[in-house]
C-alpha cells in the first residue's frame, strides 16, 4: 500500500475539518465561549460538541479557562494557534457568501468602517496568488506535483 501525499492540509483537517469543530471556532471568534451558548448557537448534540471541544483543546487550538468553582465551569478561549485560524474562517465564509447564499447572513465590518473582504496576498510583493503564479516545491523527494515519484 502506498502512503498518501504528505500534506499540511490533510493534517489540519484532522484537527479542524469536521463541521462542528469549525462552527465551534466561528462561535468563539464571535465571543461565545461557554458550553451552553455553543450548544444553542451550533445546534449540535451535547455529546458531539463535548467531543469536538475536547479535540480542539487537545490539539492546542482552544484552552479551557475556569470561570466558576462550584460547580466547576469552564469557558473556551482561543490559543495563538486558534487565532491563526481567523483568515481560514473568513475566506471560507466569503466563499459561502459568494457561492451558496442568496444574501450573506453576516456582514463583517472592519474597524475602519468598511465591509471586510478578506484577501490572500504574497507577503513579499502584496499580489494575490493566481493559477499560474504559484509553484509547488516538494520537500519530500518521493513526491512531485503529479504524485509519487517513480522508485529508483
Amino acid at each position: 500500500m502506498k502512503r498518501p501525499r504528505p500534506c499540511s492540509i490533510a493534517d489540519a483537517l484532522a484537527v479542524i475539518g469536521e463541521k462542528h469543530s469549525l462552527l465551534v471556532l466561528r462561535e468563539v471568534f464571535y465571543g461565545v465561549r461557554r458550553f451552553d451558548g455553543l450548544v444553542a448557537n451550533i445546534g449540535a448534540p451535547r455529546d458531539i460538541l463535548a467531543a469536538r471541544l475536547r479535540r480542539l483543546v487537545e490539539a492546542g487550538v482552544l484552552e479551557k479557562v475556569p470561570y466558576q468553582e462550584h460547580p466547576p465551569r469552564f469557558e473556551y478561549h482561543l490559543t495563538d494557534a486558534g487565532r491563526e485560524l481567523r483568515p481560514v474562517l473568513l475566506t471560507l465564509m466569503q466563499w459561502g457568501d459568494r457561492h451558496l447564499a442568496d444574501v450573506p447572513p453576516v456582514v463583517l465590518e472592519h474597524a475602519c468602517g468598511a465591509e471586510l473582504e478578506p484577501r490572500v496576498v504574497c507577503r513579499a510583493c502584496g499580489e494575490e496568488p493566481t493559477e499560474g503564479s504559484l509553484t509547488a516545491r516538494f520537500r519530500d523527494p518521493g513526491w512531485t506535483a503529479a504524485g509519487a515519484a517513480p522508485s529508483p
